[in-house]
């Protein structure tokens, strides 16, 4: 995954406020995919990967010379709400997409969600990950990752099963991803008998000294972070200046070379970042994982990182539809709600609720710039 925020400046280039047309052909013999994510901001090393595995996929599909061939257009929302809104009503009315891959945050997408709905759109998530985002009845919302009930309960467990901490110290950044991740590891770390406390802070700052403090007075064995990258390195970095030596974990939010960059790598190192994603270029899950990986690694000239599996399989649930003669968002919409076919992170199949049939946690380690699989959080040791 050590290419994946490298790219994002050149990728960045090509991908306009309103999104930019990626290659694929749509008009009379075709349709047009959105891809909605924070594809130039500063935690978009975490979205330029799914959209990166979407357009491989897209690809894929379109050299075969298909009946209808598909273009993925990509809308940079910068992670924001305010600009994901207006991006998606010009989705739907100017660009006439068919169907949405993202929002790829959770805060954009409880925002997107109900525009796509009025416009009758259907959409899959490759990574917003907000627990409630599946409780608001949206007919026409899908995601392909779990959610944060079962990412916050696996990385509980891990750190009261693999680590045996006994005081678990909670950060979170009061986002609608972080804080109800923070929580849920909370109450699975209490459940496991850990004594916990937990503290917020505000991402837009850069001066964590009073967290810092707190958590040193606490002395906890583990230390975990709801919220993404940018911050949770600054945070890192001033926790072991602070002369805190706990064992530092995150969400997937900080599945990124980025939280080492801002931490310094001696201070990461041996963190522990969990995620509902499958990063797995040895084919250690499965030989589809490695084949995959190779074929993005020759494509892109980078290592598959964090929803670079996913954002291949939520384009593969949206090919499929189309393959079966669905060109139309309520025929396409229809479709997903029995779609069940291989994918490489996951068998792709959706309940009612638009939550995925299946998903696992899975746990990594911070080894200099890299972040090597472990394995499931519910198996794995360190």
């Amino acid at each position: 995954m050590t290419g994946a925020v490298a790219l994002s400046a050149a990728l960045a280039l090509s991908a306009a406020a309103c999104g930019g047309d990626d290659e694929g052909s749509g008009g009379d013999d075709g349709v047009v995919i959105g891809f909605m994510g924070d594809l130039t901001g500063e935690n978009s090393g975490i979205v330029i990967p799914p959209k990166q595995g979407a357009q491989m996929a897209i690809d894929e599909y379109n050299a075969t010379n298909p009946k209808t061939k598909i273009t993925l257009k990509t809308y940079d929302s910068q992670g924001r709400g305010e600009q994901a809104v207006p991006l998606a009503k010009s989705a739907i009315t100017k660009d006439k997409i068919v169907g949405l891959i993202g929002p790829a945050f959770s805060g954009e997408s409880q925002q997107v969600a109900p525009v796509l709905e009025e416009g009758k759109i259907p959409s899959i998530s490759p990574s917003a990950t907000n627990t409630a985002l599946g409780k608001n009845g949206w007919k026409y919302w899908h995601r392909i990752v779990g959610n944060d009930e079962i990412q916050g309960g696996g990385v509980g467990e891990f750190i009261t099963r693999a680590l045996k901490a006994k005081k678990v110290f909670v950060i979170h950044d009061n986002s609608e991803y972080g804080k109800p991740l923070g929580e849920k590891v909370e109450a699975t770390a209490k459940t496991g008998g850990a004594t916990t406390q937990v503290d917020a802070i505000n991402p837009e700052g850069s001066d964590f000294a009073a967290t810092v403090n707190k958590v040193k007075s606490f002395a906890p064995d583990a230390i975990f972070y709801g919220g993404y990258y940018a911050e949770g390195g600054k945070l890192l970095k001033q926790l072991r200046e602070g002369g805190v030596k706990a064992r530092f974990l995150s969400g997937d939010g900080s599945l990124d070379k980025g939280l080492a960059a801002g931490a310094g790598v001696e201070n990461a190192k041996d963190s522990v970042i969990a995620c509902p994603c499958l990063i797995d270029p040895q084919g250690t899950a499965s030989p589809a994982s490695k084949k995959f990986s190779e074929a993005y690694k020759a494509k892109f000239n980078a290592d598959t990182a964090i929803y670079s599996a996913e954002g291949y399989d939520a384009a593969t649930a949206f090919i499929e539809a189309i393959k079966a003669g669905n060109t139309t968002p309520e025929d396409i919409n229809s479709f997903l709600s029995k779609v069940d076919v291989a994918g490489v992170s996951k068998q792709v199949k959706f309940l009612p609720t638009g939550e995925p049939a299946a998903a696992d946690v899975y746990v990594y380690k911070v080894e200099g710039e890299t972040l090597p699989l472990i394995g499931k959080a519910s198996e794995a040791t360190v």
